[in-house]
């Protein structure tokens, strides 16, 4: 069976299961959802990121989760946590981070700020982290806009570069939450 690890109002945040595989890249495999992402994948570099999801929740535990609609079942997307692994990130590797993506139909409707509060829930709480941080792109304001919302703040001091792209997706932009700071920040999310 399926571990379901958090809950909200209209989500539920859970383990991946085999059909997940196909039915993710197939809904999310899109020009809009990957723009900021590398761009489309192809069915190998998708099996190897699959790889790797998995590959966080048999060594740390926790993983970017499906994040699917409790009263549908229908997978939004995938929010959670993992450790920085990002080509160029020098002392941030293994940094405790938390990363969303969710399909096309989703955006838009406060699904990823959802899904993101109970990822950081999870982080402070059940695996008590320190502190999270949360990478994207320059050019992706829709992220930056709910880190800003979630309380993180932008560390220019350790952005770097993600030598897996161009100019275009560097440098890799750094936002931060310490612990001490989520009980007040999860409180002015939720206004």
């Amino acid at each position: 069976m399926v571990e379901v690890v958090a809950e909200t109002a209209r989500l539920r945040l859970r383990d991946w299961e085999g059909a997940d595989e196909q039915a993710f890249y197939a809904i999310m495999n899109t020009p809009a959802v990957m723009r900021n992402l590398g761009g489309v994948q192809t069915p190998q570099v998708w099996n190897a990121a699959y790889q790797r999801i998995l590959g966080f929740t048999r060594d740390f535990g926790h993983t970017f989760w499906i994040v699917e609609d409790k009263t549908s079942g229908e997978i939004q997307g995938f929010c959670g946590l993992k450790r920085v692994n990002s080509p160029g990130a020098g002392d941030l590797t293994g940094t405790p981070e938390i990363g969303w993506r969710l399909r096309e139909s989703a955006w838009g409707k406060g699904i990823a700020k959802e899904a993101a509060m109970a990822s950081l829930d999870l982080a402070f709480g059940r695996f008590g982290y320190d502190h999270v941080i949360a990478l994207t792109v320059p050019r992706n304001d829709e992220s930056q806009g709910l880190m800003k919302r979630l309380g993180m703040t932008r560390r220019e001091d350790l952005d770097f570069i993600d030598t897996r792209f161009g100019p275009e997706m560097n440098p890799s932009i750094v936002f931060r939450i310490d612990a001490v700071d989520w009980p007040r920040a999860r409180a002015l999310a939720t206004r």
